[in-house]
């Protein structure tokens, strides 16, 4: 394969995200929640004029946040169209999923708690 050939790929396997990204904001409501949040958490962060040091940690929950909730949907999907119907083992399955969601939701709100009520 040629350089050329391997940067095209390299190019499209982003646009590829990207647009998953994009599916994710459109059909999702939890989504546009955090991005919601997530802008609000910026321009606070902003507007108070957050240090490296605090920044750090509010990107890094964030991050996490968006990257359990996406994964949480992929899981839900996967597993609805695998059994379409109720089944006990899919239900647990998605509702760990979903637990793993509010974990880093309550981890991101402490953070942001810790960092956030000292300037207030």
């Amino acid at each position: 394969m040629g350089i050329g050939r391997y940067l095209q790929q390299r190019i499209l396997s982003f646009k590829y995200s990207f647009e998953g990204i994009a599916a994710f904001l459109r059909t999702e409501p939890h989504a546009r929640v955090h991005a919601v949040a997530t802008v609000l958490v910026v321009a606070a962060g902003f507007y108070y004029g957050l240090s490296a040091s605090q920044w750090i940690p509010i990107l890094i929950v964030i991050g996490l946040v968006w990257v359990t909730e996406m994964l949480n949907t992929v899981v839900e999907k996967i597993m609805d169209h695998l059994s379409p119907d109720y089944h006990p083992r899919v239900k647990w399955i998605k509702d760990v999923a979903s637990g793993a969601v509010l974990v880093a939701a309550i981890i991101a709100a402490i953070t942001g708690a810790l960092i956030f009520i000292p300037i207030l």
